[in-house]
């Protein structure tokens, strides 16, 4: 295990990989009720989508820790999901096992770019500053995601957000959770993360927050699989794509949120993992992407819609994770989570509140490396500070960022230190702006 996972040559214990894993998993629990729910929307039976859920985040996941060795953890994506159930199945209509073709050629397309290396070359030929910018405006993300989910930010008709009711039981749960993780993170309390969400879902029963399990469901249900090439008014799921255009669209639209979603991601989490240097650059990045490019084709076939890197893997990461042993702990969680969902659907979002605001503010750290004198690199990277959580999406936020670079670089007279690939990018990701 040792030779294999390099534990201590990273720093770490195989204690710390296996509290790292629970705390990752615990943090990305809630995907287990939420997706499912999402994709019953889109038509998909619960059932299926569960299983589907739990079982394409295991198998992935897994993956990760077994092929790059790092504390990646993977499962269906949201905001991605959306797309699926409220775009492709809700506004055009389509049935779901066309939407999984969708997503499963999203996932082929990726797949090609990263083994022809250009994914990789992407992720070079962004500036330090935005890379830097790309971490920060994550961890505000993961903050915002953690307080939103509590119910401590609400949404409000005139302000759009304001301060939630503390006296609320979620909110009361939240500070808890929110307390007990800033202490112990000060104290240097090992797992105290983890210690945090226990200990608020603890307070939870009590007080309503916490459901406890009222049946429990032993068995799986595959319906969902192999989507894209189940057959849908006499015609196979993936065909139907092909005879659509505006679907294709749509395959163009999850490629650009896929691509630089995983790319901030890895790059956020590798900072905090010690796998990214300085300036940005992930350490093995190529088997990541590929990994991760893969999960987009799985998590079509099982019709769990597209399955990427989680962000919340960085609360691992808090916690001491660094190698892919933690992955395993993960992926097993995940698929002990298909028999035992209601179990773990008593992880409340409010009970995972502090874990994600301290992973947020520790990812803050970064913020004096931007060059803020040099206004053409400081304001792009502003922008992607800003864009991720205001617009609540990782993709939108740097991709404001790298327009915005092309455009003032240009015009400080230093448009020979732009790499064609961010023109490129920045082109792409206007196109995406005006016409998806």
């Amino acid at each position: 295990m040792e030779q294999f996972f390099k534990i201590r040559e990273r720093g770490s214990t195989v204690s710390t990989e296996v509290l790292g894993g629970l705390t990752t998993f615990l943090a990305m629990a809630y995907i287990v009720a939420v997706n499912p729910a999402i994709l019953a929307d889109a038509g998909v039976p619960f059932e299926a989508g569960l299983t589907a859920t739990c079982l394409g985040a295991a198998v992935m996941t897994v993956a990760m820790g077994l092929i790059a060795n790092r504390p990646v953890a993977l499962a269906s994506g949201m905001g991605i999901n959306a797309i699926v159930a409220y775009g492709l199945c809700g506004s055009l209509g389509i049935d779901w096992r066309v939407a999984m073709a969708v997503v499963f050629l999203e996932g082929v397309v990726i797949l090609g770019l990263v083994l022809g290396g250009l994914r990789k070359a992407v992720m070079d030929a962004i500036p330090v500053d935005l890379r830097h910018a790309i971490g920060i405006g994550i961890g505000l993300f993961i903050a915002f995601i953690g307080l939103k989910g509590a119910g401590l930010v609400i949404a409000d008709d005139s302000t759009l957000v304001a301060l939630g009711e503390l006296s609320e039981p979620g909110c009361v749960v939240a500070l808890v959770s929110l307390v007990c993780a800033v202490i112990f993170q000060i104290m240097g309390v090992r797992g105290g993360l983890l210690i945090s969400i226990v200990v608020a879902v603890i307070v939870g029963i009590p007080l309503g927050v916490t459901a406890l399990p009222t049946s429990w469901s032993f068995g799986l249900d595959f319906t969902t699989f192999a989507a894209p090439f189940q057959m849908v008014d006499g015609q196979m799921a993936i065909v139907q794509v092909f005879l659509q255009p505006a679907l294709l669209l749509f395959v163009f639209s999850l490629l650009m949120s896929d691509f630089f979603d995983t790319m901030g991601t890895v790059v956020a989490i590798g900072k905090q993992g010690d796998f990214a240097d300085a300036k940005g650059d992930v350490k093995d990045i190529q088997p990541i992407l590929a990994v991760d490019s893969s999960a987009a084709i799985v998590g079509g076939f099982f019709g769990a819609s597209s399955i990427t890197c989680f962000v919340e893997s960085a609360s691992g990461v808090a916690e001491g994770a660094r190698t892919g042993l933690s992955n395993l702990v993960v992926g097993a969680l995940f698929l002990v989570c298909a028999f035992l969902a209601p179990l773990f659907g008593m992880v409340s979002g409010p009970a995972t509140c502090g874990a994600l605001v301290v992973v947020g503010f520790l990812m803050m750290t970064d913020v004096g490396a931007i060059s803020w004198k040099e206004p053409e690199l400081a304001f792009p990277a502003f922008l992607v500070i800003v864009g991720i959580p205001f617009t609540y999406s990782i993709t939108n936020g740097i991709g404001l960022g790298f327009i915005a670079y092309v455009i003032l670089m240009v015009a400080r007279g230093r448009v020979a230190e732009v790499k064609p690939l961010m023109w490129v990018a920045a082109l792409a990701f206007l196109a995406m702006f005006i016409f998806v």
